[in-house]
């Protein structure tokens, strides 16, 4: 069961402000939210630059038919999605609602990672610079930061030629492999890629964390100095208390409340 507080965090007064997630009364609701909310992120990943043409997919599955995902549409920039355009795709790759065309490379992947891990919720994958640079390399990163602390030992290269492959048939089995213990995914050769089993919105932060690390990890490889890396127990430490699905989610309320402040066209 998703942890809805965490210790270091919660206020220690009663009746302040402090984000809760959600309960649902009915799937309707659950529904609604989780399309809000996966419009957000894609607006999330706008702000942060992360298009790169048509490429980049975000998937959240529908709550009444876990066979079935909603996704953004294929060629509309992440800054122009809103409720109306997404799309309902299922594990086949057939449009089961919606106007536009399915992304055929996040079908593959994201429809192999959601058919062998039943419970993921939610998957990201964007072209990024940082990310897509230090993925080439094939090395995990280091705990070198407490941000990178947060995906040790829940971080998996995975080598299967990466971009030569990713709109193949069959391709992305082995990045279904590596989600079955991990929160992210270094496709090498390829990109980042992030999933959740609670929501899109940790999804979405943790691969924003993501790319933000591989930048740093990226700035300290050409320094003099060698970087000090966090132990092993305190690396694990700083996952388990702040780089857990509830932690990201609660990250992603503050570019949430912001995304939906500045853009009217959100919900349309």
């Amino acid at each position: 069961m998703l942890q809805t507080r965490a210790s270091i965090y919660q206020p220690e007064q009663d009746g302040l402000i402090f984000p809760a997630m959600p309960s649902f009364a009915t799937v309707v609701d659950e529904r609604r939210y989780r399309k809000e909310h996966l419009v957000a992120a894609c607006r999330a990943f706008a702000m942060h630059g992360f298009d790169y043409g048509f490429a980049g997919h975000l998937t959240v599955r529908d709550p009444e038919h876990p066979e079935l995902y909603w996704t953004n549409p294929m060629a509309v920039h992440f800054s122009q999605v809103k409720l109306s355009n997404l799309i309902l795709a299922n594990h086949e790759g057939d449009v089961v609602e919606g106007t536009h065309a399915l992304n055929r490379a996040g079908f593959v992947l994201h429809s192999a990672v959601h058919n062998a891990q039943p419970d993921i919720v939610a998957m990201c994958h964007a072209h990024t610079v940082y990310g897509t640079a230090w993925a080439s390399m094939g090395r995990l990163l280091d705990p070198i930061t407490q941000d990178a602390a947060c995906f040790f030992e829940d971080h998996a290269v995975v080598n299967d030629a990466g971009g030569a492959v990713a709109v193949a048939d069959g391709a992305g089995h082995a990045v279904a492999e590596a989600f079955a213990h991990n929160k992210a995914v270094l496709h090498q050769n390829h990109g980042l890629i992030t999933a959740s089993r609670h929501s899109i919105d940790d999804a979405a932060f943790w691969f924003i964390a993501l790319e933000r690390c591989c930048k740093v990890q990226l700035l300290t490889e050409n320094a003099r100095v060698a970087p000090t890396t966090v132990t092993p127990e305190r690396a694990r430490y700083s996952r388990e208390h702040v780089g857990s699905p509830f932690i990201g989610w609660l990250h992603f309320q503050t570019m949430y409340a912001h995304i939906v402040a500045t853009n009217p066209d959100l919900f349309f």
